[in-house]
């Protein structure tokens, strides 16, 4: 029974675990309403990958990688800050085509889902989340098997791929309600908030403004 449950866990984490909407978010919803609803999903599966290696260090108690996480985490904060400034910028400026006028290759799918999946590792303290929840939950990896914790990392997965699908998919559809005028003020606008979130993030490396850092999951 505890085998079947197991994976059924790492689904509700997963998917809890990606619900709240920051910069990574955004961004999704942005190249959802800009692209097609494939470009925004594989940008979600590649914050959900991220997100599965932070679960697999939390499950299986990797000490040395969580240390050395922390140990440079000011280091990660100013590249994901800097990164997401970048980000912001080019949705910014980017140019709203029609739909005609949007191709979507393998290419750019893959550059999609590499770039939101760098750009979340460099949140090493999104662990905490998956740490607690798993805690909520009263999973531990403690003399449990191996398979167990796969099909518990696998379930996780699965439940961030729900969510990001589930946003992508509902903003897709919305999108036909946008004229080309309410695209450029989206980005504009998206634009202005992603850079915002990436300089209070730079900040927070030399002033407390408190737990920063977790909204860049």
């Amino acid at each position: 029974m505890n085998s079947l449950l197991l994976p059924l866990q790492g689904l509700l984490v997963g998917f809890l675990a990606s619900v709240p909407l920051g910069p990574i978010g955004v961004i999704c919803i942005q190249r959802t309403l800009n692209g097609t609803h494939r470009s925004g999903f594989f940008s979600g599966l590649g914050a959900a990958t991220a997100d599965t290696l932070f679960a697999t260090l939390a499950v299986f108690s990797l000490s040395f990688m969580t240390d050395f996480m922390n140990a440079h985490k000011h280091w990660f904060t100013a590249i994901g800050g800097i990164l997401i400034i970048v980000v912001g910028f080019s949705i910014f400026y980017k140019r709203v085509r029609r739909a005609s006028q949007r191709r979507q290759t393998r290419s750019s799918l893959l550059s999609d889902y590499l770039s939101i999946f760098f750009l979340t590792l460099t949140n090493p303290a999104y662990i905490l989340v998956f740490i607690t929840l798993f805690a909520a939950l009263g999973i531990s990896s403690e003399g449990g098997q191996t398979g167990g914790n796969l099909s518990l990392i696998f379930g996780v997965l699965v439940g961030a791929a729900c969510w990001w699908f589930l946003l992508t998919y509902a903003v897709n559809k919305l999108r036909r309600r946008f004229r080309l005028r309410h695209l450029w003020w989206i980005n504009k606008i998206t634009g202005a908030v992603i850079i915002l979130f990436g300089v209070l993030l730079v900040l927070s490396l030399v002033v407390d403004l408190g737990p920063v850092e977790r909204i860049l999951a």
